[in-house]
């Protein structure tokens, strides 16, 4: 119990210091294992030291869900708070990773996602269970960024950002996700139990500075694409509607023309119908 304790205690210090999308998944294993003990230590004798594994294991679990909780309230609404600048920043700290992604004439095409109306959901479900329907998600998406050749740049709360070498495998990608969410026969116990809806925006952009042309705006404008969408929704800018025009996988529908903050000028946004 003890050993239990320590590696939870472990985990919930990483997950302090931001590394929580890479180590939810084991702490998540261990709570449960450690439920389990625990449950099982209730039904047998005890003498002080028992009592005392317990109680901080019980704190390390405490820990665990509180500390995810706090960093998955967020998610990409959290994100659009931030300056450009900030959101320039998670994406240079990896350019080395997402220059490789970048196709020949150095663009990316971004994604934005985050869960519609995740506050009220956590609040709903209770934290551990909230932390567990996140993991589910994770996996998810996970699944089809893998598939689509994706990379992800950064996870935040349930938000995603993900590059792709192009943008008809950022749409293969957001597609399949928002087909999964909504299969009448979910694969995921969890999803099939608390049903989710997904935002997701897309722009095409470039991945390193080029005639003043710098990739921070293109990731805020992929941001600020994904605050319009609504769950289930894949919104996209007029660069991948105009370049993708002759798809036969799927269309562009003509949405709003809006007002990015930050962005001047007006924006024709365009809603992914697939056929």
């Amino acid at each position: 119990m003890i050993a239990i304790a320590l590696a939870l205690l472990l985990i919930a210090a990483l997950v302090a210091i931001g590394v929580l999308s890479t180590r939810l998944g084991e702490a998540r294993a261990e709570t449960d294992e450690l439920r389990e003990a625990l449950e099982a230590e209730q039904q047998t004798p005890r003498g002080p030291r028992a009592v005392q594994a317990a109680q901080a294991a019980g704190q390390a679990v405490r820990t665990v869900v509180e500390t995810a909780t706090r960093m998955r309230e967020q998610g990409v609404r959290g994100m659009l708070l931030s300056s450009i600048d900030d959101l320039a920043v998670w994406a240079m700290e990896d350019r080395k990773a997402i220059a490789r992604i970048a196709a020949p004439d150095g663009t990316v095409t971004m994604m934005f996602s985050d869960i519609e109306n995740s506050t009220s959901l956590n609040s709903e479900l209770g934290d551990e269970q909230w932390v567990k329907l996140l993991g589910a998600h994770d996996r998810l998406v996970h699944t089809y960024v893998d598939r689509y050749r994706g990379h992800v740049v950064k996870s935040q709360g349930d938000g995603y950002m993900v590059v792709f070498p192009t943008a008809d495998l950022a749409i293969g990608a957001s597609l399949g996700i928002q087909r999964a969410l909504s299969a009448k026969r979910q694969r995921s116990r969890r999803l099939r139990r608390t049903p989710i809806r997904v935002r997701i925006g897309l722009h095409t952009g470039t991945a390193i500075e080029r005639e003043g042309d710098y990739f921070g705006r293109n990731v805020a404008m992929t941001a600020r694409v994904a605050a319009m969408a609504d769950g289930g929704e894949v919104l996209v800018t007029g660069e991948i509607a105009e370049a993708l025009a002759d798809a036969t996988d799927y269309r562009f529908v003509e949405d709003d023309t809006v007002e990015l903050k930050g962005l001047p000028g007006e924006h024709q946004l365009w809603l992914v119908e697939p056929l």
